[in-house]
């Protein structure tokens, strides 16, 4: 090599190993070099025993999967770039045209949205059922079931149901004559849960989704997903519609959500501590007609929390009084200085969003006032109260 450009591409020099740090490195890679066309030909990517193109993983991504499969209790991990593609690569993996999908009324809007419009397109009909109602779910199971989603607790609304009940149902479904030929899978949205509140597992789903820009992160800062199974064939449908698809996460992002798994306990922790000092408060005021949150007696499902979780995670959503009209919720809404209006969750800032509880659900919702979900970020607790007080009162 004699030209200066060649020899800095091809440059001899490799550092030392053994250089070993506190946070991973970071490896960032569209293409793979292979040492030999043999290499080339039998690298096993499927197992995490090599590497064959960046999509396919990278050091950095495979710690990362490898962690977020340990914190929900499962084995095997594919990384997704957000919460909702994480949803889509499940549908796609295990959906097809003449199968059948049952969906939660309460469910993730973006879910629901899928299923109506691409899922339709394609020939994979769909249902939903009241999730606070297992005997629904048993009723609506047929042969051509092939997914039911799960979500605890039930988006906006807050509902927590009796996941054993459910996923038995599904499982006695699957020992009947009548059940799919393949089978049907359980499918828990389990971003609320972070796999800290509770061990999807353990509870008997089958597959387990998480949006990592919410907990993981922690930073408000990356969109990112996972989907995680204890069983190895599942993983692999998964796996290979993945490839298929061509998802893939970058490099700096799966850095961002390996930093944020150090705090998650804690910070999980800290805003389960500050959302129910303030969701009790705000039971108390004389606006309020309900609070809804899985720890609070009187919330729906509120002893199948208390039976299966050992947390609760940073939202609340409150419903006022039927005489207070949508424009006053939204004054208060737009009085709040410290609750920001926005969507997502789990950041280090206190965001707030009102709802149309009606629009978005078929099952009756038994509360005439408008419903505002908050999610409690870092600020002091004492700073959060009186943000709610002030607005309160311009109501």
């Amino acid at each position: 090599m004699t030209d200066p450009s060649t020899h800095l591409i091809h440059h001899p020099y490799k550092p030392p190993a053994g250089f070993d740090a506190i946070p991973p490195g970071v490896y960032k890679a569209s293409t793979i070099a292979f040492p030999t066309v043999h290499a080339l030909r039998n690298r096993d990517w499927k197992h995490k025993t090599g590497y064959t193109y960046g999509l396919h993983g990278t050091p950095t991504t495979f710690t990362l999967e490898e962690r977020i499969a340990t914190l929900e209790g499962g084995k095997h991990c594919t990384l997704v770039p957000s919460g909702l593609a994480a949803v889509v690569l499940v549908d796609m993996a295990f959906l097809k045209a003449g199968d059948e999908l049952l969906i939660p009324d309460n469910a993730y809007g973006p879910n629901k949205a899928f299923a109506t419009n691409e899922l339709k397109g394609w020939g994979v009909s769909f249902q939903y059922y009241d999730p606070m109602n297992p005997a629904d779910l048993a009723a609506k199971l047929s042969p051509q079931t092939r997914l039911v989603w799960l979500e605890a607790p039930g988006s906006i609304t807050m509902e927590f149901p009796d996941m054993l009940a459910l996923v038995a149902a599904v499982k006695t479904h699957n020992a009947s004559a009548q059940a799919h030929p393949q089978g049907t899978v359980t499918a828990l949205d389990n971003t609320w849960g972070a796999g800290i509140a509770f061990n999807a597992f353990a509870l008997g789903a089958d597959v387990s989704i998480q949006a990592l820009t919410k907990y993981p992160s922690g930073g408000a800062d990356v969109l990112m997903g996972s989907v995680v199974t204890q069983d190895e064939a599942l993983h692999h449908l998964i796996h290979f519609c993945h490839m298929r698809v061509g998802y893939g996460v970058s490099g700096n992002d799966a850095e961002f959500v390996l930093r944020g798994l150090n705090s998650i306990h804690m910070r999980y922790s800290a805003q389960d501590v500050a959302t129910r000092a303030l969701a009790v408060w705000m039971q108390s005021q004389p606006q309020v007609a309900a609070v809804l949150h899985p720890a609070l007696p009187g919330s729906p499902g509120h002893v199948f929390w208390q039976r299966d979780c050992t947390a609760a995670a940073c939202l609340f959503s409150a419903v006022f009084k039927p005489e207070l009209s949508q424009a006053q919720v939204d004054q208060f809404c737009n009085s709040l200085q410290l609750f920001k209006l926005g969507y997502s969750w789990a950041g280090p800032m206190s965001l707030c969003a009102p709802y149309d509880v009606p629009s978005i659900r078929t099952t009756a919702w038994p509360h005439k006032g408008g419903l505002v979900r908050f999610s409690v970020g870092f600020e002091a607790v004492a700073d959060l109260q009186a943000d709610l007080q002030q607005a309160l009162q311009q109501m």
